[in-house]
């Protein structure tokens, strides 16, 4: 097997050195970090783990998100160890690894849900942080609860989306991917006193899916209130909310407008920018991150990687957000 050349910084084993392997060639780990096993084989422990769940049984619309973690994969090659926008090196900060895509039932969404919880607990066993690329939004409730019990107490939510997700059913179904938020808020592994959705726009089904969201603690940060009154202000909003509590970032694609991520299930006209996106996750540096996931990438929709490529860099900056974190924490910021 011939011997792959990475880039090496602090000790960490970072993405494929692409000054001497073209990017467009070998294995497609996300920004061609190595995986989990490779890591381990080096004798390195994984500070963020970033894992695919390939499943999409929950959608009410168009399916697709299955294939969302290996086109994410593929469009995050570009991606380059220094981020000049936060000044940092998230791979040389900690080590990032890809471990892979969890194994999960298509055709049983509670035993796919307990899968993806125990799957969850495992990777971030050793004290991990974990990123999640979907997948459809069922995906984001056994993560939450995976990121409640290593944390110890109920997390705060900052979510980002076209839509509330806090349905009750859908066709009699509780488990689906409008529901997570509300299933999450009725087992206690929520804040009820910092969530916050920020995007939300588009026709809802009546006034009542308002005032139930407003009962369950949710506060709403609309995609024109980002418009309006800028990022800055928005992300000062949303600090606020979340104060020192323990925060967990979810991120559905179709927040973005589709112009710039046609490639979903659930598309809404009147979205965020990509831009509007990443900075707003920019603004979140030095909150407690313990969990984050990006949903909803459905590729066969999608045009010239526009979604995909979006996707890649949102989980390029949650992993810096992570990275950080741990690494002022180490003490090796």
């Amino acid at each position: 097997m011939l011997e792959i050349p990475r880039v090496t910084e602090n000790g960490n084993i970072g993405p494929v050195n692409s000054a001497l392997v073209p990017r467009f060639g070998g294995a497609p780990t996300f920004a061609l970090l190595p995986t989990a096993q490779e890591a381990a084989a080096a004798g390195r422990t994984a500070a963020v783990t970033v894992v695919g769940v390939p499943f999409d049984s929950g959608v009410s619309y168009r399916p697709g998100a299955r294939f969302g973690p290996g086109h994410v994969r593929q469009s995050s090659r570009l991606l380059r160890p220094y981020n000049p926008a936060t000044d940092t090196s998230p791979f040389a900060q900690v080590q990032v690894v890809d471990a892979g895509d969890m194994a999960v039932n298509p055709f049983n969404i509670p035993e796919a849900i307990e899968a993806i919880q125990t799957d969850a607990l495992a990777l971030t066993a050793e004290g991990a942080s974990l990123l999640a690329i979907g997948g459809d939004h069922t995906i984001a409730l056994p993560l939450l609860r995976a990121a409640a019990d290593r944390a110890g107490r109920p997390v705060a939510l900052l979510h980002f989306d076209a839509h509330l997700d806090t349905w009750d059913t859908y066709f009699g179904a509780e488990y689906t991917h409008g529901t997570p938020f509300r299933r999450a808020v009725e087992e206690g592994i929520l804040d009820t006193e910092a969530l916050s959705h920020v995007g939300i726009r588009g026709p809802l089904y009546g006034r009542k899916d308002l005032e139930d969201d407003r009962r369950f603690g949710f506060g709403i940060v609309t995609s024109a209130d980002v418009f309006r009154q800028g990022v800055d202000e928005v992300v000062a909003r949303l600090r606020e909310r979340i104060g020192d509590r323990p925060l967990y970032v979810s991120v559905d694609i179709d927040v973005l407008d589709p112009a710039h991520a046609p490639g979903t299930g659930t598309p809404e006209a009147g979205g965020m920018t990509s831009r509007e996106l990443l900075e707003i996750l920019r603004g979140l540096r030095g909150l407690d991150l313990v969990g984050a996931d990006v949903v909803e990438v459905s590729p066969a929709y999608d045009h010239a990687e526009l979604t995909g490529v979006a996707a890649a860099h949102v989980a390029y900056d949650l992993i810096g957000l992570m990275a950080g974190l741990r690494a002022s924490r180490e003490g090796t910021a």
